[in-house]
């Protein structure tokens, strides 16, 4: 452990001891207002235990004298030819940030000290910082080269009730989706939040509803692997029981035909991943009307200001009009790693250009093949 200033940096690098900053991590959490559900350590010991490489990890934390913690930012050696240190969570974490004790506003430049001393050399990498994360108050202090750039883009919506999120689309449209849900409401579905104790074999019922919904289609491969399910298991369970995660399960006739995982701050929801049987397909359920009214009505009740449709920006998620809110990516290195971070921000432009391009293709495959169907000529048809 190191003193810097009046505050001590500690960099942990054991797995074991990770696991002992349990108590102390969540209470810092709590302290954090901007944090969200991704930092809370059910979710990033979890991950770790799922995802992480030995030898890897760097948890950095910098205390007051009397030892509480002030900061900490969970983060692991990332693998490829240019040395940089990620942040825990992955793919599979919609929002990274550190966490930062609001009561005290010294502890942003300490903690980005001690990130400076922890990287060694290598450049610290954040992925999807949300607008107003501490890792912002971080970058603001950074004493050396540091690049801003573009991430994902998310879809917000405010925590009202259905009612409110109705008024914000057009007339026609709204009076449609109440009668889809006046139709779903005749069929008989209800709704049940899951106790934490109950919470491992919802999991399983959700995940095998995810599989099922996605059967014969494109499914992002890692919510059907292992790996996921385990880490899922661990950590939501605890993150139930503080408050920081829902699961709720859609009954018809006695039956799950729907499971949902939102994630909660104190400051916003996120719905995280659902299953739902095709016969809810087959049957006209506007399954995404009924989670969002869910949501809404959850969320509105807890006094949270955003109701967050996370990273995407899939078609269906427009209809509600919600605010497009952009992800940034945060780069910071030493003075002496300078050429290191242009490299690594030159890459990410480049690969950031290559798939934007390959949208743009994509796009205009589709458009060309809807004008060729329109004129009544087929695809691949020439002169």
């Amino acid at each position: 452990m190191n003193r810097g200033a009046s505050f001590l940096t500690e960099i942990v690098h054991d797995c074991a001891e990770f696991e002992r900053l349990g108590p102390e991590w969540t209470a810092l959490y709590r302290r954090c207002a901007t944090a969200t559900p991704f930092q809370s350590y059910a979710w990033l010991h979890s991950w770790w235990l799922s995802y992480g490489r030995p030898g890897a990890l760097r948890v950095v934390l910098v205390r007051r004298p009397d030892g509480t913690p002030a900061g900490a930012a969970a983060l692991m050696r990332a693998p490829g030819p240019l040395p940089a240190l990620t942040a825990l969570g992955g793919a599979i974490t919609d929002f990274t940030d550190v966490l930062l004790d609001d009561s005290c506003p010294e502890a942003a430049p300490a903690l980005a000290g001690a990130l400076a001393r922890a990287a060694r050399g290598a450049v610290i990498d954040l992925r999807e910082v949300r607008p107003g994360a501490a890792a912002e108050r971080v970058y603001a202090a950074w004493h050396g080269p540091r690049r801003r750039l573009p991430d994902s883009l998310c879809l917000e919506l405010p925590a009202v009730p259905m009612e409110a999120l109705l008024e914000r689309i057009p007339s026609g449209k709204a009076q449609r989706v109440r009668a889809k849900l006046r139709k779903m409401d005749a069929l008989g579905i209800d709704q049940r939040i899951v106790p934490a104790a109950e919470v491992p074999g919802a999991l399983e019922r959700l995940l095998r509803l995810h599989r099922l919904q996605w059967q014969g289609r494109g499914v992002t491969a890692e919510h059907t692997s292992e790996r996921f399910a385990q880490h899922l298991a661990r950590a939501v369970r605890p993150m139930v029981e503080r408050g920081d995660a829902m699961v709720t399960e859609f009954r018809l006739g006695g039956d799950v035909v729907c499971a949902d995982l939102t994630l909660m701050s104190p400051r916003l929801a996120g719905g995280y991943l659902y299953g739902a049987d095709p016969e809810l397909r087959a049957r006209k359920v506007d399954v995404a009307a009924m989670l969002l009214r869910h949501g809404a009505r959850e969320t509105s009740a807890s006094g949270r200001a955003t109701l967050s449709m996370l990273r995407g920006t899939e078609p269906y998620k427009h209809h509600w009009r919600p605010e497009t809110v952009p992800n940034q990516r945060l780069m910071m290195a030493a003075p002496g790693s300078a050429p290191l971070l242009w490299l690594r921000a030159g890459a990410a432009n480049g690969r950031r250009w290559a798939a934007g391009q390959a949208r743009e293709r994509e796009w205009l495959g589709r458009a060309v093949g809807r004008l060729r169907g329109a004129a009544g000529t087929p695809d691949g048809g020439g002169g």
